[in-house]
């Protein structure tokens, strides 16, 4: 008879992917560990699974607990279940992923666990090499399904303010997708999608000219949701390409 006793010796535990938008910025959320192991390092905010919860439930404690957001929808990611991802024994992880608008939360921990509550530009998380544990694998496996959900499916509604310009959903494009975006090709492509609508209005107090604000059209952006879509977006040229191709055009005259 097989002892089943080796089986029930792992735990589990839950880590959350929290990206927000701000000032043309893509951040992700991140604590800074006050316990063993791995103090003083940044951290994704996750946590050990009680015997007693569940998956979902125990994400949504996690992150009210470590950084103080409650009632955020959260969408499983991946399982991360290396033997030694946990240096006291045996933790498969589940990752968890979303996205909020930064002004609508006030990130604080409640628990000795995080000294700080941090939003951290992805840029940066990119260079930093020794997050806590495994959360440099969990932090590019959840910021590369957000690369391949914005060329599937509309996103912005989560992370924009109600109201806004096309140059800031582009920024908000720009800043997923990390590479520079053909002004008059997406705003083309955006607009022929129905899932904004022109407010009729102009910003104000802005030192340049106002710009048109628009706002998602909640049933046409829910639709698109849905069926899902094609959205592939034409990059801009780099700079020296275009001179580049300047100067062979020259070379032929």
């Amino acid at each position: 008879m097989t002892d089943t006793n080796k089986f029930f010796k792992s735990a589990f535990s839950v880590d959350n992917v929290i990206f927000g938008f701000d000032d043309s910025d893509l951040k992700v959320l991140l604590i800074k560990r006050g316990e063993a192991p791995f103090a003083g390092k940044w951290a994704l905010p996750g946590d050990l699974v009680y015997p007693n919860e569940d998956l979902d439930t125990a994400a949504g404690r996690v992150l009210e607990e470590l950084a103080g957001l409650k009632n955020v929808y959260l969408e499983q990611v991946h399982t991360f279940g290396s033997v030694n991802r946990h240096p006291l024994g045996r933790v498969i992880t589940i990752a968890y992923f979303s996205l909020v608008r930064i002004d609508a939360y006030n990130p604080i921990s409640s628990s000795t666990m995080a000294q700080s509550v941090h939003w951290m530009s992805v840029e940066k998380v990119q260079e930093v090499k020794d997050l806590a544990f495994d959360h440099n694998d969990i932090f590019h496996a959840c910021f590369q399904k957000l690369q391949r959900q914005v060329r599937s499916r509309p996103v912005g509604f989560e992370l924009l303010p109600p109201k806004f310009t096309l140059t800031e959903l582009q920024h908000l494009y720009e800043s997923v997708l990390q590479t520079e975006l053909d002004k008059r090709n997406f705003r083309k492509k955006i607009l022929s999608m129905d899932i904004l609508v022109d407010l009729k209005e102009m910003q104000a107090g802005v030192a340049h000219r106002p710009a048109k604000l628009y706002k998602f059209d909640q049933e046409g952006y829910n639709k698109a949701v849905a069926e899902g879509m094609s959205f592939e977006l034409k990059e801009s040229k780099p700079k020296r390409d275009a001179e580049k191709k300047k100067e062979v055009l020259a070379s032929h005259f």
